[in-house]
């Protein structure tokens, strides 16, 4: 274990494992070909207090400040096997912080303390079909009449979307470009709001992803998060954590693959032995491990300067890229060592391959997070 974490850490990563040791591996299988997972693991996930690390204990959560709490638990449900269920099931990681730092006090209260019991589900919905990862440039519109905003407008590729109580919505309500964005609190039972297909993807099975539709849709204005066309500002303070939380998500499915690999080969026999008695093998296994070792601690560095106050854009930037690059190469080098196996849908390392695509795309592309590198390197 690394230096970075201490008896409370290891305590909480205990539970965590006990967790997904009880209440997911038995059924994961099944969930992944049924495209989703139960409600009810939410609520298990809330007893177990897995659901309110990083949020204000008066409003229900474990207390804010310590990352490593999360990356702790993070690396844990990694252990799921199932990077879907860990996106379902975090997906209040992404759509509940900017209600608990910046809603009303009402609306805070209402909202956050039921949804860390695992009783209700949030998402944020800010990709448009179109749209990727030009978030500056979103064309949801939300124009203020009254005590309400009238919406209209689209999303997809909503983790969360279809089942989710409650969503963090980018809007614009001011003129073009970043300056003019907004984020509301959108209920599933407003009027005017609809969810469209559940979408088929190539990873993340258990997750279930969903289109988005605002016509004419009321929201009541105390719904409004923060400050009107301030919402761009709580989306980028948002992505942070979100990358990080990816960049730990694609190092741990790189875990999760080596260590199927590593297994497979001392037991795979060709040719008289073992394939690990091949030197190729050997030095393919020492490759995954050491790339695998250089992302953790890297990522580790960076949940270090964030807990410290910093606010590390590049370096985050760089954990994700270089994480997923990783990922993506530990995955499929482990396929490679299953030989047919690895291509049959019983074999972890099948999963965990498909999964591992996603990683580049989610929180900002690859493409987007060489742009933010570039610019902290004033190039």
């Amino acid at each position: 274990m690394s230096d970075y974490f201490n008896e409370t850490h290891e305590q909480v990563r205990q539970a965590a494992r006990k967790f997904i040791g009880t209440h997911v591996l038995p059924h994961i299988d099944d969930w992944e070909e049924a495209g989703e997972f139960p409600r009810e693991l939410y609520k298990k996930a809330g007893d177990a207090g897995l659901l309110g690390i990083g949020f204000p204990e008066a409003l229900g959560g474990i207390g804010e400040g310590d990352i490593f709490l999360k990356v702790a638990v993070s690396e844990e449900l990694m252990r799921s096997t199932s990077g879907g269920l860990v996106a379902g099931l975090g997906s209040l990681d992404i759509g509940l912080p900017p209600v608990a730092k910046w809603a009303k006090q009402e609306v805070r209260e209402q909202v956050v303390p039921p949804v860390l019991r695992g009783e209700k589900i949030v998402a944020l919905a800010v990709t448009e079909p179109g749209g990727g990862s030009d978030v500056a440039n979103l064309k949801t519109r939300a124009v203020r009449e009254g005590d309400h905003y009238t919406v209209n407008g689209s999303k997809t590729f909503i983790t969360s979307g279809m089942r989710a109580d409650h969503y963090t919505v980018a809007v614009r309500t001011g003129g073009e470009g970043h300056g003019g964005i907004s984020l509301l609190l959108i209920d599933r039972d407003m009027p005017g709001f609809s969810r469209g297909r559940k979408l088929r993807k190539m990873g993340w099975w258990a997750s279930d992803t969903a289109e988005l539709f605002f016509e004419d849709c009321r929201v009541p204005a105390d719904r409004l998060i923060g400050a009107e066309n301030a919402g761009f500002i709580a989306i980028m303070s948002n992505f942070l954590a979100e990358r990080l939380s990816l960049s730990i998500m694609a190092y741990m499915t790189a875990q999760l693959a080596y260590e199927a690999a590593l297994d497979y080969s001392k037991q795979r026999q060709a040719f008289g032995r073992s394939i690990a008695g091949f030197q190729v093998t050997r030095h393919k296994l020492v490759d995954m491990a050491t790339q695998i070792d250089i992302a953790r601690e890297y990522t580790y560095r960076c949940a270090a300067l964030m807990q410290a106050g910093t606010n590390p854009i590049k370096q985050v930037a760089m954990a994700k890229n270089f994480s997923v690059d990783v990922c993506e190469k530990v995955t499929r080098e482990a396929v490679q060592l299953f030989g047919g196996m690895g291509y049959m849908r019983e074999t972890v390392v099948e999963r965990l391959y498909r999964d591992a695509r996603i990683l580049s795309i989610g929180g900002g592309t690859t493409e987007i997070m060489k742009e933010l590198i570039a610019k902290q390197l004033r190039l």
